[in-house]
């Protein structure tokens, strides 16, 4: 799934060019800074990288940009403020939205940290008025498996998560508000956006197995996936799906899903993990028992 080759250059007839200002929101996260990194590989000479902390940000992405940081800007602040949204958005041409409420544990501060920093962006966008497209970094999270019959496939036409409360999934549900903000801004305002649904996110950085495997608990893990293909993508790869997601004419409105090819299974995935990084216990747990 990892691949050694990146875009070089711009898709023909990008919407943007290399010296249109852009702006990234949670330019200093896992998958924001390879964002930047792969805005900054295309020669993007405008870069303007939103954090809520400066230090941390700026090591971050000097990490992953092997310290060249030029043509980088870096702001620091806080989506709730609105007055750091209009200066973040300040002739900005393009938006990457990365930042949400990932560790939120509660559901307002969920809300709080997805929905409502996504519209006081927006509505900064608004008034700014040079926006040509906002790209919603949103998750697969969003996705309900109710209706969908065993090994059949999911993809950008299957049904949204109505029963956020009963999975109590704080994150869920900030991801679902945030979409219908966007959703809704596109109706009334007329703001172009794409959607990017990525899968599990994988890479250098990235401590922990994804919950579509397992979970660790009561002193030992637990594996749930089964047979089951486990939708991952490599950072790098989800990164430069992102960014083309900006780029590319004619899909304003659109939703992708971003995951690689050659998916591994659950079961293949635990024991390749076992084999090469840690070799724990772990007990199967067969589908029928989790749908009791």
């Amino acid at each position: 799934m990892p691949h050694n080759e990146f875009i070089s250059s711009l898709p023909e007839n990008s919407i943007v060019s290399l010296d249109d200002p852009i702006l990234v929101t949670g330019a200093s996260g896992f998958i924001g800074s390879r964002v930047v990194a792969s805005l900054k590989r295309l020669g993007f000479t405008k870069i303007r990288a939103f954090v809520r902390d400066a230090l941390r940000g700026a090591r971050m992405l000097a990490e992953v940009c092997h310290g060249a940081l030029e043509g980088l800007e870096l702001i620091e602040g806080n989506l709730l403020y609105r007055e750091d949204c209009l200066r973040a958005t300040q002739g900005i041409t393009l938006v990457y939205h990365l930042a949400a409420g990932v560790s939120d544990k509660s559901f307002s501060a969920s809300f709080l940290n997805s929905a409502v920093t996504t519209r006081n962006l927006l509505d900064a966008i608004l008034t700014n008025g040079t926006l040509r497209r906002f790209v919603n970094v949103s998750s697969f999270a969003v996705y309900s498996n109710r209706s969908i019959p065993r090994g059949a496939l999911l993809d950008e036409t299957c049904e949204i998560e109505s029963h956020f409360i009963e999975r109590g999934d704080a994150y869920l549900y900030g991801k679902l508000k945030q979409e219908e903000v966007l959703l809704d801004y596109g109706k009334r305002f007329g703001v172009p956006y794409v959607i990017v649904r990525p899968g599990a996110v994988f890479g250098p950085g990235k401590k922990g197995i994804t919950g579509r495997v397992g979970i660790n608990t009561f002193g030992f893990f637990l594996h749930l996936g089964g047979k089951n293909q486990i939708p991952f993508t490599f950072v790098e790869n989800c990164a430069e799906a992102i960014v083309l997601a900006g780029l590319k004419p004619g899909v304003e409105g659109e939703i992708f899903n971003i995951v690689d090819d050659n998916l591994p299974t659950s079961k293949e995935f635990l024991s390749a993990y076992r084999k090469r990084v840690n070799a724990f216990f772990y007990l199967p747990v067969p589908y029928c028992i989790l749908n009791l």
